[in-house]
């Protein structure tokens, strides 16, 4: 079985890799040819277009920036459904608004492809090591199919729903991570002032109820002032501008996401949009006057 690959950035480059590790054999397309051409040294085939990709794959998968990108590439001028073949099955890991899956499903559904949306949280280290978190929503006949494939590139691949609801899980995870990093920013600012070691504070906490992945992973980064992006406040600003749009539609309250939503444009405007969300430590510097050390 052949798999189309479409989107090759920082968290598809590496799940493509994966996939070439575990035997799959894939054709593979982006804009980016330094990045294409890294995964083809890597055993990928290149695809000539996507006529050429659809052509010969029964999976596709695309791991992409935002809604309007996945609407394009499968279903405007040129994309996928103008040459995708029915029996195809459509996997879109990107994180994208829940209404526009269900709308791109629609549309190919009327081509005879089926479609699952799995979008992942986990950020760039696990998406290189094969650990990411997949939430899929879709048929539950399709998602038994393809979990294994899935699990190639993730340690958890859990079913969450009808089509749509993977994107919204993904919401709902986006909302938790960036809270809590506003939360970590905030407690370790508050003991660098006190004149507390954050560092002792860290490795006092997280053995407790305060700790978790989210503490580990970047609580180091901010004491370090490491803020490589592992996952973009300009990305996470885009899925909270998704989470503010589907819960409005849904009238569902969003007073913690608004805020760091708020912190995040902050920091956008100051230019830190392609540092890890980490970064939101340094608007707590900011207004504290005070960096967070060791």
């Amino acid at each position: 079985m052949k798999i189309g690959f479409i989107g090759l950035g920082i968290m598809g480059k590496p799940m493509a890799k994966n996939l070439l590790k575990a035997g799959y054999s894939l054709v593979v397309s982006d804009l980016n040819k330094a990045a294409v051409d890294e995964v083809v040294a890597a055993g990928a085939q290149v695809a000539n277009s996507t006529a050429d990709l659809t052509g010969q794959c029964q999976v596709i998968l695309t791991m992409l920036p935002n809604s309007p990108q996945v609407r394009q590439v499968a279903l405007g001028v040129g994309g996928l459904i103008e040459s995708i073949k029915p029996g195809t099955v459509f996997i879109d890991m990107s994180s994208i608004n829940p209404i526009a899956s269900r709308e791109i499903s629609e549309a190919l559904a009327a081509k005879g492809v089926e479609m699952l949306d799995a979008p992942v949280s986990g950020g760039e280290p696990k998406a290189i090591d094969g650990t990411l978190a997949f939430m899929v929503g879709g048929k539950p006949e399709v998602f038994e199919q393809h979990k294994d494939l899935l699990g190639k590139m993730g340690a958890s691949v859990v079913y969450c729903g009808t089509i749509g609801a993977g994107n919204v899980t993904k919401l709902c995870n986006q909302i938790i991570v960036a809270v809590n990093i506003a939360a970590v920013s905030e407690a370790l600012m508050l003991g660098q002032k006190a004149g507390v070691s954050p560092n002792l504070i860290y490795q006092a906490i997280r053995g407790g109820l305060a700790g978790s992945t989210v503490l580990d992973a970047k609580a180091p980064m901010m004491m370090d002032r490491n803020f490589k992006p592992g996952f973009k406040i300009d990305l996470h600003i885009k899925d909270l501008n998704n989470v503010l749009d589907t819960a409005k539609s849904l009238d569902s309250p969003t007073f913690m996401s608004s805020m760091v939503m708020e912190m995040m444009k902050s920091l956008h405007a100051s230019g830190d949009g392609q540092s890890d969300h980490s970064a939101v430590a340094k608007f707590y510097e900011k207004v504290a006057g005070c960096e967070i050390c060791r």
